[in-house]
């Protein structure tokens, strides 16, 4: 009987401690909490070996189903402040900021993508998205992708 990889959703509580120890030492990596994967396994305490058997097949759920990751696309005018009044209202909107990608401004206007998490992927989210052409200075918005 083949086996294949098959994602399935169990409480922690259940588990091993291993399982979210391994989250653990990604989560103080990624943070910088640790300097090496050696410190970081002592410091939580599992073996290094424990770590590198599971950290290719533990994720947490809230990493990699609550959130919706959006790409917009905007045509902002050429003038200051106006691509920060735009992170100032994803910020409002708890949206975690991944890659902003601007244009040099050819007359008068740049174009510009951002990538952004959302903690709550609601559809009311998207719509809150789209009165982003209020703000002064948007000249166009479009939603590329969520995903």
């Amino acid at each position: 009987m083949d086996k294949k990889s098959q994602l399935i959703v169990v409480d922690a509580m259940i588990l091993p401690d291993v399982f979210t120890k391994v989250l653990d030492v990604k989560k103080l990596m990624a943070q910088k909490g640790e300097k090496s994967f050696a410190s970081a396994c002592k410091r939580v305490g599992i073996s290094r070996s424990a770590y590198y058997k599971y950290k290719d097949s533990v994720f947490s759920y809230e990493e990699l189903f609550n959130r919706r990751i959006v790409n917009l696309y905007l045509l902002l005018s050429d003038s200051p402040g106006v691509l920060s009044s735009v992170l100032v209202f994803l910020h409002g909107l708890d949206a975690n900021i991944l890659t902003v990608n601007q244009s040099i401004p050819v007359d008068g206007a740049a174009a510009v993508n951002i990538s952004l998490r959302l903690a709550d992927a609601s559809p009311d989210e998207l719509i809150s998205l789209n009165s982003i052409t209020e703000l002064d200075g948007v000249l166009e918005a479009k939603v590329l992708s969520a995903e």
